[in-house]
């Protein structure tokens, strides 16, 4: 039910991840990003529980495809689990289990992994990683750029109506976290939503940091 990328960005040391799937708030279940640390996906019969099972692992110093095997070992229903890991190093690893719904698929490329199930065709993660290595400019605009190749290229075997962004960067919380919980266009919506929020965000950091140097709120009533 769901279409996802992972990423790191060598150049800032951010990690990312987009998704997408016919369900409502996928990205309230299957999105996990650590600042240092990594970011996973944990998605089709959705465990949000391992998500910070595999960043604990990560944060311990285990690569991406040693820190899956641990998590993945003996553990109940994990035929039903697909799940994407990449570390500080940029190296990822996937598993997609037996029972992995419809048409599935997994694709690695440099600092990305892309996964997806009941999928239109098994080519759409190719055709994520591909958008992402190619595409320009800051992490967000890059992964938004690789969640929309996805849709391109034939998206769900449904329509979608949800989609979600994260992006971790130095602090405990993220950088950017939206969310389009329901909505005939959640792509398109997200990537609105992106670029507004774009410009604000590190307005946003300084807020929390330091308040007496961050700029205006510029809304009706602040001074």
């Amino acid at each position: 039910m769901t279409f996802s990328l992972i990423a790191r960005c060598a150049k800032t040391g951010q990690f990312g991840m987009v998704i997408s799937s016919s369900s409502p708030a996928v990205a309230a279940r299957c999105a996990h990003t650590r600042a240092g640390v990594g970011a996973v996906a944990s998605q089709n019969i959705t465990d949000p529980a391992l998500g910070p099972l595999l960043m604990d692992e990560l944060a311990r110093g285990r690569p991406a495809d040693q820190a899956l095997a641990v998590v993945i070992k003996d553990r109940q229903h994990i035929d039903y689990r697909q799940l994407l890991v990449i570390d500080p190093q940029g190296q990822t690893a996937i598993h997609s289990g037996g029972q992995v719904l419809g048409i599935w698929g997994e694709a690695r490329g440099k600092d990305c992994a892309a996964g997806g199930n009941l999928l239109a065709n098994p080519t759409i993660p190719a055709a994520m990683t591909a958008a992402f290595e190619t595409a320009k400019g800051h992490l967000g605009d890059r992964l938004i750029a690789a969640l929309s190749a996805g849709l391109a290229a034939g998206g769900e075997a449904g329509p979608v109506h949800s989609a979600g962004l994260k992006i971790a960067d130095k602090l405990d919380w993220p950088l950017v976290d939206l969310r389009i919980d329901w909505s005939e266009t959640p792509i398109q919506d997200l990537e609105t939503a992106w670029q507004i929020y774009r410009p604000q965000m590190t307005a946003y950091v300084q807020r929390a940091e330091n308040p007496t140097q961050a700029p205006s709120y510029g809304v009706p009533g602040d001074e």
